[in-house]
């Protein structure tokens, strides 16, 4: 139970109190809905960064996008830039919860709680999103993947706030979707996802981002996967070995939701629908967001 609750004005103030050893709580959706469930009490301290100056903007960073850690997901799938040049993130958080944990929930929440199954983290990875960590020592740097280390664990230390999210201008003629695998449309955990981005010129896909979900101990990129895409014309052919690249590279466990068995069977289907959205998207065909939608996904 907690016996401690402050509000943090400043990032000093919050950075000081989680050195004394308080959590820091805004959005608060993955903690209370934790607490509810049983899989872990509330922090003994708590310290409010709700009220932190300037960590709700969405602003320019050199042509890319700067997402401070209070930008909800709602904020995100609203913003125009986001649904144009970063489609895969805006996919992820159309469908995080439900619109009261959109509304609520932000993105700095979903990045250090560490779930290798969050929406957010194939295309952040994808965007080559960095976090910026503030501590008692300065501020760095982080890419994601030196940043998740396990299943609700990073490389942050106890007294270090992410602040931030970079994510860089994405390539000229670049497309990026999420999928993910769904039974319901609203409070739902991922069970595989996959995100992609794709840049194509002159008709061939010259670079390529795989990332998978809920299928390791941490999202991650499937290199195989992209390799396997550049230099082809995004054939289904090389979509389908791209797919299947990233099932080989699924480490998927069983549980209550899905078998491993399953999990890495539709691995394929899902990153095959995640790279041909990618795909339609830098073609400049229209594909709605969210990606999941079965309007899309049943076709491809």
């Amino acid at each position: 139970m907690t016996s401690s609750y402050v509000t943090a004005t400043t990032v000093a103030e919050a950075v000081a109190a989680m050195a004394g050893g308080a959590r820091p709580v805004a959005g608060g959706t993955d903690l209370v809905v934790g607490a509810r469930q049983g899989k872990s009490p509330l922090p003994e301290t708590l310290v409010g960064i709700h009220q932190l100056p300037g960590l709700d903007a969405i602003s320019d960073l050199n042509g890319g996008l700067s997402l401070g850690a209070l930008v909800t997901h709602q904020a995100i799938v609203s913003h125009p830039d986001i649904r144009t040049r970063y489609a895969g993130l805006a996919d992820a958080s159309a469908i995080v919860g439900s619109h009261a944990t959109r509304v609520n929930g932000t993105i700095a929440g979903n990045v250090m709680n560490a779930s290798p199954a969050m929406d957010t983290g194939a295309p952040l990875l994808c965007h080559d999103a960095v976090a910026v960590l503030e501590g008692s020592a300065g501020t760095r740097r982080l890419a994601l993947s030196e940043l998740w280390t396990g299943p609700g664990a990073t490389s942050a230390t106890a007294e270090e706030l992410l602040i931030a999210l970079e994510l860089p201008a994405p390539p000229e003629g670049a497309g990026s979707a999420y999928v993910r695998l769904e039974y319901r449309r609203q409070m739902e955990i991922a069970i595989v996802g996959a995100g992609a981005l794709v840049e194509i010129s002159g008709g061939k896909v010259t670079s390529a981002r795989v990332a998978i979900t809920a299928l390791a101990p941490t999202i991650h990129r499937v290199e195989q996967a992209e390799e396997t895409l550049i230099g082809t014309e995004g054939d289904q052919g090389a979509v389908q070995a791209a797919a299947e690249a990233a099932a080989a590279a699924a480490r998927p466990i069983s549980d209550v939701r899905g078998s491993a068995e399953y999990r890495r069977a539709m691995a394929a289907v899902i990153t095959r629908r995640a790279i041909n959205a990618a795909l339609a998207r830098a073609r400049g065909e229209m594909v709605e967001i969210p990606a999941s939608e079965s309007t899309y996904g049943s076709t491809t």
